[in-house]
């Protein structure tokens, strides 16, 4: 790996990040707040929250294994992703690499930064290939991104690739893991202290069932969240989300029922659409969704429409043609669906 001076744009190396009120006392109990010219009065909503997240960087730390200080808490994942950008990308100048299909943020925020996007294609079974994404890079390339389980295949990325870019690659390598939490598989977030150019990306809007809060996490080197501390807003996490996900994480049983349940749900589910004469294939997954290959994958969307269901359609992603992405629902949902899609068949 580079060294993290160069990789970092030398506007943001440099930056005097803004010092919230906040930010400026510390090591001494406070019951009188008159530094941040707040409303003394409709307490607690009154308060700026804290700007670090330390309570609920503690809880996740525990909860994680991963220390406190190697820990980033954004506005859901796409505030990390941004800050990538932000942080080490000059705009104009430097490119990313990225595996095709994957999430489509990566590109959005590519394209709002003005950095150049260099997508490589999956092989016919959605895996990565080290040496085809190592020879897309440049002098210029900062950033490669994985999403492992991907998205929108569903499917576990070679773990063996994973480290060949890792262990080769001169700048950062960004792995997403927003749907770990329902694979039988090592996270890469466990191994942080081998790899100082990774960022592994989490959230809470998946397994933990709190997509309504936008809380998303990035496991990093200290010297890598101290970067992104200094270029993201002070507040970016406000007190109702840091409220709402410290009780969230109170309760680690509910969430590992409801991941056994998802799991259970998608085996049943995937099982089902492969009985379907509509259904050409389905995909392998470790997520909380599958992908599914259809014989009108535009008309079926059409259909379940019409019946008030509503899946992805992904068919104009590369690779993905005539596809439909589907979500893992109650077992009630589920079985709305496979009965529309009976019905679907028994017009044809």
């Amino acid at each position: 790996m580079k060294e993290l001076k160069d990789l970092c744009r030398k506007n943001i190396w440099n930056l005097a990040p803004y010092s919230s009120a906040r930010d400026e006392y510390s090591g001494h109990e406070a019951h009188v707040f008159l530094d941040a010219n707040e409303n003394p009065y409709n307490t607690p909503y009154n308060r700026y929250p804290d700007p670090l997240q330390r309570d609920l960087k503690t809880a996740l730390s525990k909860l994680k294994n991963v220390p406190a200080e190697n820990i980033f808490l954004g506005n859901g994942s796409d505030e990390a992703i941004d800050l990538c950008y932000r942080v080490f990308c000059n705009p104009g100048i430097d490119n990313v690499v990225a595996i095709e299909p994957t999430y489509g943020m990566y590109k959005v925020c590519a394209d709002i930064n003005d950095v150049e996007y260099r997508p490589v294609l999956l092989d016919e079974h959605f895996q990565i290939n080290a040496e085809k994404m190592l020879d897309a890079c440049d002098e210029h390339t900062k950033l490669i991104w994985i999403c492992s389980p991907n998205n929108p295949t569903g499917n576990l990325l070679d773990p063996d690739e994973i480290h060949k870019l890792l262990d080769s690659f001169q700048g950062i390598v960004v792995i997403d893991e927003a749907y770990a939490d329902f694979a039988l598989a090592k996270c890469f977030r466990t191994e942080l202290q081998d790899y100082p150019n990774m960022i592994v990306l989490n959230t809470m809007s998946k397994a933990w069932g709190c997509a309504a809060i936008r809380l998303g996490m990035a496991f990093a080197s200290t010297d890598i969240i101290g970067l992104f501390n200094k270029v993201k807003y002070p507040y970016n996490i406000n007190i109702l989300t840091q409220k709402q996900a410290l009780a969230a994480l109170n309760d680690k049983l509910l969430v590992d029922k409801w991941i056994r349940i998802i799991r259970d749900e998608r085996n049943n589910l995937m099982n089902a659409f492969s009985e379907l004469p509509i259904c050409d294939v389905v995909y392998p997954s470790n997520a909380n969704f599958f992908l599914a290959k259809m014989s009108n994958a535009e008309d079926i969307y059409n259909f379940l429409v019409g019946k008030g269901i509503i899946v992805r359609n992904r068919s104009k992603v590369k690779l993905c043609g005539n596809c439909l992405r589907i979500t893992i629902g109650k077992r009630s949902e589920n079985q709305e669906l496979v009965a529309a899609l009976r019905e679907y068949y028994s017009k044809l």
